[in-house]
């Protein structure tokens, strides 16, 4: 425990900053894995309508400062190239 007291105001700013992007993080891996998960099943409608979801909350987190920029442009490139794959297999 620190004992000068900007370390202690310090120590309370880094937790409520760890907290804040825990729950940017966590809303951006479910995104991806709703994205996933309808890729599975086979539901392409379903699919791109999350796909949408979790563009917006990647570039949310992103803005925030939460998660950086090339990993979310390569987040959003796999999921995207996921629902493509399965739009080409469900046209053919």
């Amino acid at each position: 425990m620190p004992n000068i007291k900007s370390a202690v105001k310090r120590m309370r700013i880094e937790e409520r900053n760890r907290l804040y992007n825990r729950h940017w993080k966590s809303r951006a891996k479910s995104a991806c894995k709703d994205v996933l998960e309808a890729v599975t099943a086979g539901d392409l409608a379903l699919a791109k309508e999350r796909l949408s979801i979790a563009y917006s909350v990647l570039d949310k987190a992103t803005i925030k400062g939460v998660l950086h920029r090339n990993t979310v442009a390569r987040k959003k490139s796999r999921l995207m190239a996921s629902v493509r794959a399965l739009d080409k297999s469900a046209g053919s």
